[in-house]
C-alpha cells in the first residue's frame, strides 16, 4: 500500500530524479540511507570524538556509535508514532527509513575532537563565513561526498531532516553557532521550493525552530542519546561517582523533581544498574514523544511541517538535569578542559600551515610544498577567492579523525616523527 504521507514534492532530488530503474526494489528514502551508510564520510566518524578521545577505551562512545543509537532511537520513535498517533495510519505514516537516514548523517559534518574541534574551526573560517558541524553535514551529502565537487543528491526531504539550523552565517549579529554557510542559500530555497519565510520566522532562534517532524524526531532521539549515553561514558570514566553527584546536588537549588532524578542516578550507580537504569530511560524518553497538528507556512505543500512532536515536560525537564550533570562534571573539568586545549592548538597549527601554503596569495619568498593530496590541490588552485580557498582547507580539516589529525600534525612539526613510508 502506497504511503499518502509523502508526494513528489518530498522525494524530488537536488540534481533532479534518478532515472528509473525497475530492478531497484528500494524506495528514495531507503536509497538516502544506503547512499550514507556505505560511504568513507560514516566510516571515519568511528574515529571522531563523542565525549572522550576516539581510540583511548573500547567501552567509550565515538561519534560512529553514537550515530547508530540515534537511529535506533529514531526508528523507535517513529514506530511508535505510527503505531499509536490518530493523525497517521496504515497508508498515511512517517517514514521509518527516512528518519533513519537523518539520524545516520546528523553527525556526518561534525570534524575531530568533538565539540572543541567545531569551536575552533569556526574561529579561524570566522573570516571566511565561519564552521558550523549542521552547514557540513548539508555540505558534505549535496556537494562533496563521493569527490571535491560530487555530493550525493540526496531528497529534498533528507535534507529538511537533517537541516536544524536555517539561519545563515551573517543573518544575526556575532553567531557562535547554529547557522548555514551563506552559499547554502541555493539549498535553502530548494528546500521550500522557492516559497520565501514568513516574517514571523526571523533569522536566528525562531527560524532555525522551524523543523520538518522527521528533523524533529532526529533531534529528540539526539537528545535522548547524548544527555543519556553521556552520563553512562561519564561514570565508566570515573567523572560521575556518588560523591560528585552529591556534591553538585548539593551546591544546587534543585526543586524536588530534580533532587528525584538525581537520587535515582545515585541509586543507579551504587547498585550498579546504569546501563540497564539507561535502557529504561531511552524507552521512557521514546515513549515521551507525542504527534500534535501544527499549521506552517510549508503546509500546503507537504506533510513533513503539518505536523510537530510535543514532548511530556516531566521528560524534558529530566533530560535537562542530565545534560547539566555531564556538562559540569565531565565537560567542565580539568582533564576534558585541557584536551580541549591540545586539540584547539593542534588544529590551529594544522589550518595555518596550510593557509599558509594555499590561501595566502602573496607568499613573498617563502618555498612551496606539496602538503595536501592531489585532487584537493587541484580544487584549490581553481578558486578564485581565499574565502573559497580556506573553504577546502576546512573541508580537509573536518574530514580528518582524531587520529589522522594528530598524525599530520606529528609529521609537520615532530622532529622525531614520520618516514617516507607514511601513506596517510
Amino acid at each position: 500500500m502506497e504511503n499518502q504521507f509523502y508526494t513528489k514534492f518530498d522525494c524530488e532530488r537536488v540534481e533532479g530524479n534518478l532515472p528509473g530503474n525497475s530492478d531497484d526494489y528500494r524506495t528514495p528514502f531507503q536509497i538516502d540511507r544506503d547512499r550514507i551508510i556505505h560511504t568513507s564520510a560514516f566510516r571515519r566518524l568511528q574515529n571522531k570524538t563523542q565525549v572522550f578521545f576516539s581510540g583511548e577505551y573500547d567501552f567509550y562512545r565515538t561519534r560512529l556509535t553514537h550515530s547508530i543509537e540515534v537511529a535506533q532511537i529514531g526508528r523507535s520513535i517513529c514506530n511508535r508514532l505510527n503505531r499509536t498517533s490518530d493523525l497517521l495510519g496504515s497508508d498515511y505514516f512517517i517514514d521509518s527509513d527516512l528518519v533513519e537516514a537523518a539520524c545516520l548523517a546528523h553527525d556526518i559534518g561534525h570534524p575531530p575532537f568533538g565539540h572543541a574541534g567545531e569551536r575552533t574551526l569556526h574561529r579561524l573560517m570566522r573570516p571566511y563565513g565561519g564552521f558550523e558541524g549542521n552547514a557540513q553535514t548539508l555540505r558534505i551529502l549535496t556537494r562533496i561526498l563521493f569527490g571535491p565537487d560530487r555530493g550525493m543528491n540526496p531528497t529534498r526531504a533528507l535534507i529538511d531532516g537533517v537541516l536544524k539550523y536555517k539561519t545563515l552565517f551573517g543573518e544575526v549579529e556575532n553567531q557562535k553557532n547554529h547557522f548555514l554557510y551563506r552559499e547554502q542559500s541555493d539549498m535553502l530555497n530548494f528546500m521550500t521550493e522557492g516559497t520565501a519565510f514568513p516574517d514571523e520566522l526571523a533569522p536566528g532562534k525562531k527560524r532555525n525552530a522551524f523543523r520538518s517532524i522527521e528533523c524533529r524526531i532526529m533531534d529528540w532521539a539526539d537528545d535522548t542519546a547524548y544527555s543519556l549515553n553521556d552520563i553512562a561514558d561519564g561514570i565508566e570514566a570515573g567523572f560521575i561517582t556518588v560523591d560528585a553527584v552529591e556534591r553538585w546536588a548539593e551546591s544546587r537549588d534543585l526543586d524536588s523533581d530534580d533532587a528525584a532524578v538525581a537520587e535515582e542516578l545515585l541509586s543507579a550507580i551504587r547498585k550498579s544498574r546504569v546501563e540497564s537504569t539507561v535502557g529504561k530511560k531511552i524507552g521512557a524518553f521514546i515513549a515521551a514523544a507525542d504527534l500534535v497538528e501544527h499549521d506552517s507556512f510549508l503546509s500546503d505543500k507537504t506533510n513533513r511541517h503539518r505536523y510537530r512532536l510535543q514532548i511530556d515536560p516531566a521528560v524534558e525537564k529530566e533530560c535537562r538535569v542530565y545534560k547539566s550533570l555531564s556538562l559540569d562534571l565531565v565537560f567542565r573539568t580539568r582533564q576534558l578542559q585541557q584536551l580541549d586545549r591540545k586539540s584547539d592548538f593542534l588544529l590551529e597549527r594544522l589550518f595555518d600551515a596550510f593557509a599558509e601554503e594555499y590561501v595566502v596569495e602573496d607568499r613573498g619568498e617563502k618555498a612551496s610544498f606539496i602538503l595536501l593530496p592531489e585532487d584537493d590541490q587541484k580544487l584549490i588552485s581553481t578558486q578564485t577567492s581565499e574565502a573559497d580557498r580556506a573553504r577546502i582547507i576546512c573541508d580537509v580539516l573536518a574530514r580528518m579523525t582524531d587520529g589522522i589529525a594528530t598524525r599530520t600534525y606529528k609529521r609537520l612539526f615532530d622532529a622525531d616523527f614520520g618516514s617516507i613510508v607514511d601513506l596517510v
